[in-house]
C-alpha cells in the first residue's frame, strides 16, 4: 500500500501542525495533528477493509477470441471485469498482455464506485509462432489517499502456428523448392491405392493384378502395378543452442527452423510415418521423444517445438562458417570440467575420472593395461567428444536408439562447421539425412549494411552447404528470410558474382 499525492498532503499537513504545536507551544494545534492523524489512520483501515472486499467479490476475465492462431493473425481480447460489492475504491485494470503479442495500446478498464461492470475489446496482434501465455490482470486500486496494485483472473494461453512459409526461402543456393517438406514417395511397387505402371503379363502374376481393359485394347494380357504402403521413420534433431537465437525478435534462426520442423511434423502425422524428436542445447539433450505413431508423438512434438527457446549462455558464440572456421567449444562451468550432457547416469563416470583411469593404464606395463589400453583409449576420446559436440551426441542418441533405417532431419545452423561435418557423416549410416542450415549472414542485425561482405559471407556458406551436400544420402537446405537472401543475391549480380 503507497499513499497518493493527496495521501502524502494529508501526512505533511499533520507533521507541519505538530512542528508549529511544538515551537509555539500551542496545546491547540497539537490536539489538530492528532485529529488529522487519526482520521488519516481511520482512512488507512477503511481503504484496506474496502480492498479486502472489492478482492474477494472481483471478477476479471482475460478473453482471446481465439486459442489457436496463426502468425500476423488479428484477434480480438477482450478486458471484463465485474465486482459484486459497492466500495468507495476507483479500480483500474489491465491486461496482461503477453511479451510475443502487439497492440496499438494497453487493454484497460477502470471501474468507478458505484460502477459493477465494465469491459473493453482491442485487436491484437500475434507476429510471433510459439505458446503464449497471458499474465494475471494488474489491478490498481485507490481511494484518493491510498494506492494498491494486486494481480488477479485467469491466465490464458494462446498458440500461434506459424503459416505455411511465404516470406521464409527454404531451398539451395538461392533456388527455392517447390515440394512440400516431408514428403515422400515409397520407391517400391506392390499392393496399394496409388497406380505405379502398367505392364505385360509375365507368368506368376496373379488374374487379380490383370488389368482387362488393357488387355482387350492390346490384345496380350497386362497387369496393373500399385504403389506400396510404406512408412518413413522420420526423426527431427533440432539445434536450440544460444547461437540459434540470433536475428530480429521474429525472425531469429531458430523460429525458422521451427517453421519448417513443424511442418514437417505435420506432414509426418498426415502421411502416418512414425515422429520421433531430439532437442539439444549448449549442455547437451534437453528432451527426447522416441519414434513411435504420429497420432501418440504429434502433439507433444509439436508443443515442444513451440516452446523452444534459445539456450542461454554467457559464453560468446561461435564464429559462423567462412570456408575456414572451425567450431568452438561449448561454455564450461566454473570449475573447469567439461559441460555435462543432460540426462547422464549419476554413476556414471565424468571425463575427468576417466582421464584419470587412461593415466592409470598408461603406467601401467602388466598385459592387463596393454590389453585394455587401446580400448579404452577410444571411449576417453569418446567422452571429450560428446562433452564438446552436443549437436553429435544428440544425433548419436537419436539414431542409436532407434530401429530400422532413419530419416534424419538436422535443423541448425553455420556456426559450427567441423561439429556438423561429423554429425551428418555419423547420421547418414542410418538412412537419409536432412540438414536445414540457417546462413548466420541472413540473419545478423545490420548484416547487410557492407552488401558485398555480406555476398561473399553467403557464397562462403554456399560452399560449406554443397559440401555436406555431396555427401551421399544428405540433402542440405538453406533456411532464411528471403527478402535478405535476394537482396544479397542480387549485390552478387550487379557485381557480377555467382554463388
Amino acid at each position: 500500500m503507497h499513499p497518493t499525492r493527496r495521501g502524502w498532503t494529508v501526512a505533511a499537513l499533520a507533521v507541519v501542525l505538530a512542528v508549529l504545536a511544538v515551537v509555539f507551544a500551542r496545546p491547540v494545534v497539537l490536539g489538530g495533528t492528532v485529529l488529522v492523524g487519526a482520521w488519516l489512520l481511520t482512512q488507512q483501515y477503511r481503504f484496506l477493509r474496502d480492498l479486502e472486499q472489492t478482492t474477494d467479490t472481483l471478477s476479471v476475465v482475460q478473453s482471446p477470441a481465439q486459442t489457436t492462431v496463426h502468425t500476423e493473425s488479428e484477434i480480438p481480447v477482450t478486458l471484463t471485469a465485474t465486482r459484486e460489492t459497492e466500495t468507495a475504491l476507483t479500480l483500474e485494470i489491465t491486461a496482461g498482455l503477453p511479451v510475443g503479442a502487439r497492440t496499438t495500446e494497453p487493454i484497460s478498464v477502470t471501474l468507478e464506485p458505484g460502477t459493477e461492470r465494465t469491459d473493453r475489446t482491442r485487436t491484437v496482434t500475434w507476429p510471433v509462432a510459439g505458446r503464449h501465455g497471458f499474465d494475471a490482470a494488474a489491478v490498481t486500486a485507490t481511494d484518493g489517499l491510498f494506492r494498491e496494485t494486486i494481480t488477479t483472473g485467469l491466465t490464458p494461453t494462446v498458440t500461434v502456428e506459424p503459416p505455411t512459409p511465404r516470406t521464409l526461402h527454404v531451398g539451395e543456393g538461392g533456388d527455392r523448392i517447390a515440394a512440400s517438406y516431408g514428403t515422400h514417395g515409397t520407391e517400391r511397387s506392390g499392393s496399394g491405392i496409388e497406380l505405379a505402371e502398367l505392364r505385360e503379363y509375365v507368368p506368376g502374376d496373379t488374374g487379380k493384378q490383370i488389368a482387362w481393359k488393357a488387355t482387350a485394347r492390346y490384345g496380350t494380357p497386362y497387369v496393373r502395378e500399385y504403389e506400396a504402403e510404406t512408412d518413413r521413420r522420420t526423426l527431427l534433431v533440432v539445434d536450440h543452442r544460444a547461437a540459434l537465437g540470433a536475428g530480429a525478435r521474429t525472425e531469429a534462426k531458430l523460429d525458422s527452423l521451427r517453421e519448417v520442423a513443424l511442418s514437417i511434423a505435420g506432414t509426418a502425422r498426415r502421411l502416418n510415418d512414425p515422429l520421433g524428436l531430439v532437442t539439444v542445447g549448449d549442455e547437451g539433450i534437453t528432451s527426447r521423444t522416441g519414434l513411435a505413431s504420429p497420432a501418440v508423438t504429434h502433439g507433444t512434438i509439436r508443443r515442444q517445438l513451440l516452446d523452444l527457446e534459445p539456450t542461454a549462455t554467457s559464453e560468446p558464440t561461435a564464429t559462423a562458417v567462412s570456408g575456414r572456421d572451425g567450431p568452438s567449444s561449448p561454455p564450461r562451468p566454473a570449475d573447469g570440467s567439461p559441460s555435462r550432457i543432460r540426462g547422464r547416469k549419476p554413476n556414471a563416470a565424468s571425463p575427468a575420472d576417466a582421464q584419470q583411469s587412461f593415466g592409470d593404464l598408461e603406467k601401467g606395463d602388466d598385459a592387463f593395461s596393454r590389453t585394455l589400453r587401446p580400448f579404452y583409449a577410444d571411449r576417453q576420446v569418446y567422452r571429450e567428444r560428446a562433452s564438446e559436440d552436443p549437436l553429435y551426441d544428440a544425433v548419436r542418441t537419436g539414431v542409436t536408439n532407434a530401429q530400422g533405417q532413419l530419416w534424419t532431419v538436422i535443423c541448425t545452423d553455420d556456426s559450427r562447421p567441423a561439429e556438423l561435418r561429423e554429425t551428418v557423416s555419423f547420421a547418414r549410416r542410418r538412412g537419409n539425412v536432412m540438414v536445414l542450415l540457417a546462413p548466420t549472414v541472413l540473419y545478423e542485425p545490420g548484416g547487410l549494411a557492407d552488401i558485398e561482405r555480406a555476398y561473399d559471407r553467403y557464397v562462403s556458406f554456399e560452399e560449406f552447404r554443397r559440401e555436406l551436400a555431396t555427401f551421399d544420402t544428405v540433402t542440405a537446405l538453406e533456411v532464411g528470410p528471403a527478402d535478405r537472401l535476394a537482396a544479397i543475391l542480387d549485390a552478387g549480380r550487379s557485381t557480377g558474382g555467382r554463388a
